[in-house]
């Protein structure tokens, strides 16, 4: 049996939500009933530093599924495990970890899942 759905065409050129933090900022749009978020962090980003404040929690509880558009992000897992991420990197983190761009690039990650929680408090 075929799942059906409605057509939903959006853009994050306008945004049903901007959810804006030090050094960046979380645009939202909702299709096939999920928050979808593009995030577009500026160099000197840190999630410790610029959305701990927000969340009042030891590090990013927000899981994530996301596609790297641009720049690089340094990731470190609660327990540990720390990698880079770049274009056309895809990444699922689970939550527990802390996040920072790396260079002088901005970081833009189109993020499917935990965009509706992320940079709330």
């Amino acid at each position: 049996m075929a799942i059906r759905h409605a057509t939903e065409h959006k853009s994050f050129v306008k945004p049903e939500e901007i959810r804006e933090f030090p050094h960046g900022q979380a645009e939202i749009v909702t299709l096939g009933g999920s928050a979808v978020g593009r995030l577009v962090l500026q160099p000197g980003w840190r999630w410790s530093n610029d959305v701990k404040p927000i969340a009042k929690t030891a590090s990013c509880e927000a899981p994530h599924f996301q596609y790297h558009v641009s720049g690089r992000l340094g990731i470190k897992m609660d327990d540990g495990t720390e990698f880079v991420a770049g274009p056309g990197d895809l990444t699922s983190l689970p939550s527990g970890h802390d996040a920072w761009v790396i260079g002088d690039e901005p970081v833009v990650v189109v993020d499917f899942y935990g965009a509706s929680s992320y940079a709330r408090g």
